[in-house]
């Protein structure tokens, strides 16, 4: 049995220090587009754009969690777990949660604890959820699970899990971005960390049944944080307090991302879908929670 819930839930957390610093963040903002924004005169030097790729006015985009201080990200990390011995070919990344505990500073060292939060049988697959908790001096930085799809191996009769499928939104999208895809976005994306080759070796994409190299899931997901708190948030990256979504279909580099967003003053949905496939679905079931303006405009100061 490649699975052993048991062993895999009862398994030692993995513990290791993590460190990162401006460059770090700048870089991943570049990769999830900061700096060219559509509709932009001249989003290179935007002060809205700055704030994501300048030093000196840095503010860190909460999605950057995913990466910090990562090789790669937790999802491979947590497949050589106790318990855990999966074929990486039938892995999917299904869906990604982050709870922010306070804002990300722009450098920091801190400690990263992983662990296997809960295995769940549906059927013809296993769904393994990979829980990274991070904390400094200070105290809780941030939480990331990560939802791992691994495919023919479910049907041992455990638990199938809650259903992540939400109702979808009522009503029109109060706002509509599109952002397009540049073709060279996974091969900047992947040096914040994901060198995984489905996203930049034709080969390797064919192989695992692409037509061509997709987009990381993680980079879609910090394009949507990024336009929603640029769109709906006033740009102020601190209000975000946790974001979850779950990986429907692929991007490829080249296309546009169309995303709509419903907005209440404590909650934002979002759903993403391809533009130039009929809206083909990439993000669904996608929440952004978030403090409303007036209890967050002191710390906004800092």
């Amino acid at each position: 049995m490649p699975i052993d819930a048991a062993k895999a839930l009862a398994a030692e957390p993995r513990t290791g220090e993590i460190s990162w610093n401006s460059k770090d963040v700048q870089l991943y903002h570049l990769g999830i587009g900061a700096g060219s924004h559509p509709g932009k005169p001249s989003p290179a030097t935007d002060p809205d754009e700055l704030r994501y790729t300048l030093e000196s006015r840095l503010h860190v985009l909460p999605s950057f969690a995913t990466v910090a201080g990562s090789g790669s990200p937790g999802v491979i990390g947590g497949l050589s777990m106790p318990g855990i011995d999966v074929d990486l070919a039938k892995v999917l990344h299904g869906g990604q949660s982050l709870i922010v505990h306070r804002p990300l500073p722009a450098q920091g060292t801190a400690t990263a604890t992983h662990r296997i939060a809960a295995v769940y049988d549906k059927g013809k697959a296993a769904v393994l959820v990979l829980r990274t908790e991070v904390a400094d001096a200070e105290g809780p930085l941030w939480t990331n699970d990560a939802q791992i799809f691994v495919r023919g191996e479910g049907g041992w009769g455990g638990d199938r899990g809650p259903s992540a499928r939400l109702e979808p939104p009522a009503g029109e999208p109060d706002r509509t971005v599109e952002r397009p895809i540049r073709e060279d976005q996974a091969l900047l994306y992947r040096l914040s960390g994901d060198w995984n080759p489905l996203h930049a070796d034709p080969e390797f994409a064919k192989v695992a049944g692409f037509e061509r190299p997709i987009l990381h899931g993680l980079c879609t997901y910090g394009i949507t944080l990024k336009a929603v708190v640029d769109t709906l948030l006033g740009g102020d990256v601190t209000r975000v307090r946790s974001y979850v979504t779950r990986f429907a279909g692929v991007v490829y580099p080249g296309e546009t991302l169309r995303i709509r967003m419903w907005h209440t003053p404590e909650s934002t949905r979002v759903a993403v879908g391809a533009v130039e496939r009929d809206d083909a679905p990439v993000l669904a079931d996608t929440i952004v929670e978030h403090s409303d303006h007036s209890e967050h405009s002191e710390h906004a100061q800092h």
